[in-house]
């Protein structure tokens, strides 16, 4: 019973020395008149002054290295030439763009859905990888199949994505004087 007991206070003071030993650094004082209250405020305050988590910031490294989309011309080429289509998730951290599923009107049997997905921010024809899949449904919608398919509609929007992101980096260094 006494070595149960003694068990349970050692625990208990490792788990304070533990605890106790962490906080130190970690809660700072902060003039509330300065910070924001509203999350996305904040959030937006640290990312102007480059502030935010990366392994170089955990091991001693300097301040992130955070490039915004609309620096991108990929990135942005691709949003121009998808702008058709309804998007559902857009995701420039993941490199990611995925429409929702889209129907000409002609044809309500099949939708298409497509995903771009960003391998590097170089214009080059091996930086994109676009995936088409398709939505087939019976008469009435009852019963539906979802495939991925090979279609012209791939090399069709990579050529475009690739050749308007061109003209955009060759129009941010070379900007029309007014």
């Amino acid at each position: 019973m006494i070595s149960k007991n003694l068990k349970n206070i050692l625990t208990f003071f490792l788990m304070l020395t533990i605890l106790t030993s962490c906080g130190k650094d970690i809660f700072k004082k902060v003039d509330t008149r300065k910070t924001p209250t509203n999350a996305l405020e904040r959030a937006k305050k640290n990312v102007e002054e480059g502030r935010g988590v990366s392994a170089r910031g955990l091991f001693g490294g300097g301040k992130t290295g955070y490039e915004f989309s609309t620096s991108n011309p990929m990135w942005r080429s691709s949003l121009e030439i998808l702008d058709f289509i309804p998007l559902s998730t857009v995701d420039y951290s993941g490199g990611l763009i995925i429409s929702d599923w889209y129907n000409d009107s002609s044809d309500t049997k099949n939708s298409f859905k497509i995903t771009v997905r960003f391998l590097s921010n170089e214009i080059q024809s091996n930086s994109l990888k676009i995936t088409v899949h398709k939505k087939a449904c019976d008469i009435n919608n009852n019963v539906c199949s979802v495939k991925k398919v090979k279609s012209k509609i791939e090399e069709e929007l990579a050529t475009s994505i690739l050749r308007n992101a061109a003209e955009i980096q060759k129009n941010d260094k070379n900007p029309k004087k007014k």
